[in-house]
């Protein structure tokens, strides 16, 4: 996957959760990384041969250190939209590739046609991106695996009951070392430009089967209890609330048909795709350790 004098990717969002894996995988792969980060305090997880840049996405002058010889760029746009023009044309002011971290709103499926500010944002981000004609590969991943242990690791560690809406609505939760797996192919290997490509987990389950999956591997019974919408809205932090509501939609729409399901994992990474069943039994110690951040 490596070439001799290989210029730096530079990835965006390097301590998230997709993009701080996406810089362990470069790193093994031996491909040189350029991180962006806004502090020098966020630099202190990564590997220390990863070459850290301070810069801003809504701060597009600050960028250019970062994109100096730079190859190919992986884009996570966490900054609010209004800087998304500036900061396109800057990659698309040398000849780069961009690997673009979107959504799947153009998926005809109910659970992901329902209105969405984050999706709006997504769309106008890769209308920027396409007008450059920038070389760009847009991956789109569904529903994260690890939602579970945001959602659901509080109800785990207490009573063993899981009160959630729509118990009955299916996702195919997608493992997040699939997606960054996915994401590096895609920064490594030609032949990408121009791809677009939709990433689910294997199997459509209802969010019940997955509290039920979660209990077998941590080899306890969970409960799943049915919770209002309405109360589940109420219980919701107030600025929460637009997250919330794009979710109680998206699984109101979905109930009683089947989640869309891709195969694109498998057929990029020539292996299954990871299930929920095995994205819970490798990270039940997140679940038993210190509770993750909101």
């Amino acid at each position: 996957m490596t070439a001799p004098g290989r210029p730096p990717v530079l990835v965006t969002g390097a301590t998230g959760r997709i993009g701080r894996a996406v810089v362990d995988l470069l790193t093994d792969a031996g491909v040189p990384v350029r991180a962006l980060v806004r502090g020098t305090g966020a630099a202190v997880d990564l590997p220390g041969t990863v070459e850290t840049v301070t810069g801003d996405l809504t701060v597009p002058d600050s960028l250019a250190p970062a994109l100096r010889d730079v190859g190919t760029v992986f884009l996570v746009w966490t900054a609010p939209p209004g800087t998304a023009a500036a900061v396109v044309d800057r990659l698309a002011a040398d000849p780069r590739r961009v690997v673009y971290l979107s959504a799947p709103h153009r998926t005809p499926h109910p659970f992901f046609q329902q209105p969405n500010p984050m999706a709006a944002g997504h769309a106008e981000v890769e209308r920027l991106i396409a007008a450059t004609g920038l070389d760009a590969t847009i991956v789109r991943p569904g529903m994260f695996a690890s939602n579970a242990l945001h959602w659901w690791s509080a109800a785990v560690r207490g009573d063993g009951v899981v009160r959630w809406p729509y118990g009955t609505a299916e996702t195919a939760p997608v493992d997040d070392r699939d997606v960054a797996a996915v994401v590096t192919r895609t920064l490594c290997e030609d032949g990408h430009g121009g791809g677009d490509y939709v990433l689910t987990g294997p199997e459509s389950l209802t969010q019940a089967e997955q509290v039920r999956l979660l209990g077998d591997a941590l080899g306890r019974r969970l409960t799943f209890e049915e919770l209002p919408p309405d109360e589940f809205r109420r219980r919701s932090p107030v600025d929460a609330r637009p997250a919330v509501d794009m979710l109680l939609a998206a699984w109101n729409a979905t109930t009683g048909r089947p989640a869309y399901v891709t195969p694109t994992v498998a057929d990029l990474l020539g292996r299954p795709a990871r299930t929920f069943r095995q994205w819970a039994t490798d990270h039940t110690t997140a679940f038993t350790g210190a509770p993750p951040p909101r």
